[in-house]
């Protein structure tokens, strides 16, 4: 084979042509950069959000579909990921996206805003993988990427955010319990953690000059990452240039956790 046949087969790898794929808080930020990156690798893509209208609209520019989801509702995520099978007759990929924070230190989280915040970030990717699990192992193929953090290795300073370090904690340690479990199943499971991300969430925090400050000097590359700096992260796993990869956390912090 020729160096550039050998080119060209390298970078099919990372092609999703006729590949289903299903990003969950895909209207807007990190999840609409990585559901526009599926989607000029050669997907089909599904955007899956609460807000219907903004989801809509997101499906729109892309030229994908789109499905009412809610994470935190099992029955609502069985539905959703039934329904993109009935229409598609397949889900190849799932991406799980969706999550919050909440800045309260630990002593000022009440019951309610820690199961809040565990809802959306922990359950919520447990109830997607199981939906997505029950039709990718009948099919015996199927790529799961899950959002996780940087979080969910580190202490973020100087803003407390304990629930969501430990929810993201989980996600990485689920991701790594799912991939063992199913990967007889044809399943690969793996998750990415990003580090500060230029997201609308994030601009209000970097507002902040004692965070921004410490964010920034905490991070070798001295800067955020774009939304668009993500996506080619989820592409890579969910593509078949991540063939031997399962149970992997892809760190994308801009050397944040290396210091």
């Amino acid at each position: 084979m020729s160096d550039a046949a050998d080119q060209g087969a390298t970078l099919d790898a990372f092609r999703l042509d006729g590949d289903v794929c299903v990003v969950t808080d895909a209207a807007k930020g990190i999840g609409f950069a990585i559901a526009r990156g599926l989607r000029n690798a050669g997907a089909t893509v599904v955007v899956a959000d609460r807000d219907e209208t903004l989801g809509q609209q997101a499906a729109q520019s892309i030229g994908g579909g789109f499905v009412a989801l809610d994470v935190t509702d099992s029955a609502s995520v069985d539905r959703a990921l039934d329904a993109v099978v009935a229409q598609y007759g397949k889900l190849d990929v799932l991406v799980n996206n969706a999550g919050i924070v909440k800045n309260t230190s630990a002593l000022e989280t009440d019951d309610a805003a820690w199961r809040a915040v565990l809802a959306v970030n922990l359950d919520g990717v447990f109830y997607c993988c199981r939906s997505a699990a029950r039709h990718m192992s009948r099919a015996r193929a199927g790529r799961i990427v899950n959002i996780a953090s940087m979080s969910g290795s580190i202490a973020n300073k100087p803003q407390p955010q304990a629930s969501y370090n430990a929810s993201k904690a989980g996600v990485i340690h689920l991701t790594r319990s799912l991939a063992a479990e199913w990967a007889a199943d044809g399943i690969r499971v793996n998750s990415i953690s990003p580090g500060y991300v230029g997201t609308e969430l994030t601009k209000r925090g970097f507002a902040v000059e004692a965070w921004r400050r410490v964010w920034i000097d905490s991070t070798p590359l001295a800067r955020m990452a774009t939304p668009d700096e993500i996506a080619p992260g989820v592409v890579f796993l969910a593509s078949r240039a991540s063939a031997f990869v399962i149970g992997t956390d892809l760190v994308m912090d801009g050397g944040y956790t290396v210091w």
